[in-house]
């Protein structure tokens, strides 16, 4: 008898920045998930510790169901974006930081190319991951996650991320830096350049 799946899908962006302190971190901004809207962060110290920031325990559970932590938080997060799309504040507990969105990427300029429904399918992120390996390397687009489950990356849109200040546990986070090395959360790593990715990511589980 075939096993049940479930298929929970969730829509919004990711942003992935690093910092000349060493941290690095990754925003998941959710307009639309089995969990109801929500920002929720990962987060990599200088000395690789990886950190789950999450506002509730029923987000927390998801995620580290499906990666791996050293630590997690539970605090309240908040996203203020201004309305030309130019600016992130991110209020995270211990993490305080402004991000500047920049322009439209390359990439994300070809991503617009393709129609919204194949962009959020699991055909075109499992069509679209061998070249995202050689792109960005060490991102994936499919993969295996814990807990048997599968996930799947359908990329719509990209722009680049200019310019950060702020503080991770009151201690100054430094200029903006490449997200090196890969904070390794789970199968697939955010691009080394700092970017933020209209995205629809279908995870696959039972």
């Amino acid at each position: 008898m075939t096993a049940h799946r479930i298929i929970d899908r969730f829509d919004g962006r990711i942003l992935g920045a690093g910092s000349s302190s060493g941290l690095r971190f990754v925003v998941g901004d959710w307009a639309r998930s089995p969990l109801g809207a929500f920002t929720g962060v990962m987060v990599a110290t200088a000395d690789d510790r990886r950190i789950l920031l999450a506002r509730d325990e029923q987000i927390a559970e998801y995620v580290t169901s499906t990666y791996s932590f050293d630590e997690i938080v539970i605090c309240p997060i908040s996203l203020a974006e201004r309305h030309d799309g130019t600016r992130w504040e991110v209020d995270a507990g211990p993490l305080r930081v402004g991000l500047d969105i920049g322009a439209r990427t390359g990439v994300g300029r070809l991503l617009r190319l393709v129609p919204a429904p194949l962009a959020r399918s699991r055909v075109f992120a499992t069509v679209a991951d061998p070249l995202a390996r050689v792109v960005f390397p060490g991102v994936r687009t499919r993969g295996s996650a814990g807990n048997g489950r599968r996930e799947y990356y359908g990329a719509q849109d990209q722009h680049a991320v200019e310019g950060l200040s702020g503080t991770w546990r009151g201690s100054a986070l430094g200029a903006l830096a490449d997200v090196t090395p890969n904070p390794q959360f789970g199968f697939s790593s955010t691009p080394a350049r700092p970017s933020v990715t209209r995205v629809t990511t279908t995870v696959v589980r039972g």
